[in-house]
């Protein structure tokens, strides 16, 4: 996928807060106690999608590289990327966290715990990346992912140290029906005494998901529990499939 002009990725990065503040932010807590996802529809436009997904092959963006295989994780593969962060990366990540902190808090509250140290998430990325930092997890962990015929992510939880943020988000990239086929995001949570409940999330290029780490809060009839969820994709039938993932806590 080649990359859109330089001026239009630059238009997307200053519109991304407003882009975020133009969704219902009170269904989209309501959908993620729910089920433990929102999608968030068009978040990018298809010439900011062919910018991010342009920069794959600009190993100087990059941190590092993983092949899934190698490590069991699926088939496929995926870079960090380097610090400064893209601009459109940057802004997404700060202003989606400051959409997802008071969500995140909530739920802390409701389990009588959070996932990082002190008793609530800062209400601001700087914030809570300072965090991150004193307890020695400073390497970025934003990724763009790129699968091939055949590729797929096994079901897992993107967790990289004793700090982390309860959400994260993905970004769909390439078009489906167009540019790739098959490569449904899923997610699958494992209740108490159950057995796992699987859920394939449909998105179209551009499509956000803001999903949970690790545990979602559930009522049931003796009070709130933790469900577990992890994350995937199916495999890709054709074509390829580019995704920008946006976890919000760094990585030791």
């Amino acid at each position: 996928m080649s990359a859109a002009p330089a001026e239009s990725d630059q238009q997307q990065d200053g519109d991304i807060a407003g882009r975020l503040g133009g969704y219902d932010w009170a269904a989209m807590a309501d959908s993620l106690d729910a089920v433990g996802y929102a999608v968030l529809p068009r978040l990018l436009d298809s010439r900011a999608c062919a910018a991010v997904a342009g920069l794959y092959d600009d190993d100087r963006r990059f941190r590092s590289r993983v092949v899934m295989r190698r490590h069991g994780f699926g088939s496929g593969e995926y870079k960090y990327f380097a610090a400064p962060l893209p601009t459109l990366v940057a802004a997404l990540r700060a202003a989606a966290y400051s959409r997802l902190a008071p969500i995140a808090d909530r739920w802390a509250a409701s389990l009588d715990r959070t996932d990082s140290p002190g008793q609530h998430f800062p209400p601001d990325l700087v914030g809570f990346l300072d965090r991150c930092a004193a307890a020695g997890q400073a390497k970025p962990t934003p990724l763009l992912l790129r699968y091939g015929p055949g590729d797929f992510n096994c079901l897992h939880q993107d967790l990289y140290g004793a700090v982390s943020f309860p959400l994260q988000l993905a970004v769909l990239l390439s078009a489906p029906g167009n540019e790739f086929a098959g490569g449904e995001f899923l997610l699958v949570e494992q209740r108490p005494r159950a057995q796992s409940r699987a859920e394939v999330i449909p998105l179209d290029q551009g499509d956000a998901v803001v999903f949970a780490v690790r545990h979602r809060p559930v009522r049931g009839a003796r009070g709130t529990h933790r469900v577990t969820m992890r994350h995937g994709v199916s495999r890709v039938r054709s074509g390829e499939r580019f995704t920008l993932g946006v976890i919000f806590h760094d990585a030791a």
